[in-house]
């Protein structure tokens, strides 16, 4: 199986590839319009500013490439949030890869301190194999100051103030809002059940 790891140049992408590598998988990583096209799995990791990701992206010429993926593709915070139609950073909204429908905004943390930083528990809200032996209250690692609200696509959610996407997915195109790499045994079953999907 050829499981690409996209490099967008804005992410810890050596985490995300030894976090596979334990599960026994042989990760690349590539920036490569045909490596990418030609991948079982893809997997977009990204960290920091949204603007500066798609900006990328863009330079990188991988936005016609990644709307017309086919094969399962996972994205894994920022990553996540550039799956969705549009995304708002410092009151500024830019044009994600369109891949779900929705806006990623600000979170509203209420009284709590923002960003949203450190463990807290997901909440399953449907049946679909990227979430085998995940229970509700099972805790994973999270770090971000923007979200994407509960919809139809949510797969599990989280609540810091209020709830918000913590697993999205729509047909082959799936997100984690928090880092499976940094999320010990969960976060290792998700990537595991990843893997598995057919």
């Amino acid at each position: 199986m050829r499981l690409v790891i996209i490099d967008t140049g804005c992410a810890n992408l050596s985490s995300v590839k030894f976090a596979f590598e334990r599960l026994g998988a042989e990760p690349i990583i590539s920036d490569e319009a045909l490596t990418i096209a030609t991948a079982d799995k893809l997997v977009l990791p990204g960290v920091g500013a949204a603007p500066y990701a798609m900006k990328n992206i863009r330079t990188k010429d991988l936005v016609s490439i990644l709307k017309q993926v086919k094969q399962p593709i996972l994205g894994i915070c920022l990553g996540m949030q550039l799956l969705f139609d549009t995304l708002e950073e410092g009151g500024e909204v830019i044009e994600g890869l369109g891949l779900i429908p929705g806006h990623v905004g600000a979170l509203d943390t209420r009284d709590l301190p923002s960003p949203h930083m450190g463990w807290n528990q997901l909440h399953p809200l449907t049946d679909f194999p990227l979430l085998n032996e995940i229970k509700t209250g099972d805790y994973a690692y999270f770090v971000h100051s923007y979200g994407a609200p509960l919809s139809q696509h949510t797969m599990a959610a989280c609540d810091y103030g209020s709830p918000f996407t913590a697993i999205v997915r729509k047909d082959n195109v799936m997100g984690c809002q928090f880092h499976p790499e940094r999320s010990s045994r969960v976060g290792s079953q998700i990537l595991k059940n990843f893997l598995e999907l057919s």
